[in-house]
């Protein structure tokens, strides 16, 4: 399995396509093909991450989640019957075990987000890198500019394809009913704070 850790950033802009490739991955693993579960943890280890640390776990905690997370998977694979459904088997399970962390770590320290700036690898030129890297930096920046409920939210909503909002009104302390409401102010307050910075 490829080495879990920060490793290279997400790409906000694309989460279709991470999902493909998550499940094209997946289901060259399970016929056989081990680097098909190199290349699934290298698309979903950075979501992972931005998943993660919306619990304000230390970067070991943090990591120790991930790799409790993979193992899961290793363990529990044929529980995923539908492989489109990977992506969200992993978010969930990651999200799972780091609200189960944090309400057991009294100790638990939020850390800064230099390195997972959101870009996951592709093919592309060195100019659409640059160009996409500082506007997703800038997209992070601005949301680290926000209050904390907002920051939680907008860090859970983003990477999961149907999070189940009656584990995140438990989680984050709100009545279910606001949560929507709450994450459209939160992304009013995300525009706001990126035509102020001068925009994406």
């Amino acid at each position: 399995m490829a080495r879990i850790g920060a490793g290279a950033p997400y790409d906000s802009a694309r989460p279709g396509a991470v999902w493909g490739q998550a499940t094209d991955g997946f289901n060259r693993w399970v016929a056989g093909d081990p680097a098909g579960l190199d290349d699934l943890v290298s698309v979903m280890t950075p979501v992972l991450w931005h998943v993660v640390r919306a619990y304000r776990l230390s970067e070991q905690a943090a990591e120790d989640v991930i790799q409790t997370t993979w193992l899961a998977l290793v363990r529990r694979r044929a529980a995923i019957v539908d492989p489109v459904a990977v992506g969200g088997w992993l978010t969930t399970t990651a999200r799972r075990e780091a609200w189960r962390v944090s309400n057991g770590s009294a100790g638990a320290t939020p850390v800064e987000d230099e390195e997972l700036a959101p870009m996951l690898p592709r093919q592309r030129s060195a100019e659409e890198s640059v160009v996409q890297e500082d506007e997703g930096n800038r997209i992070w920046a601005a949301v680290d500019g926000l209050p904390e409920r907002c920051r939680r939210l907008l860090r859970i909503v983003a990477f999961e394809n149907r999070p189940d909002y009656r584990e995140l009104a438990s989680e984050l302390g709100m009545p279910v009913g606001s949560i929507g409401p709450t994450r459209g102010r939160c992304l009013a307050k995300l525009r706001v704070a990126l035509m102020q910075a001068g925009g994406v």
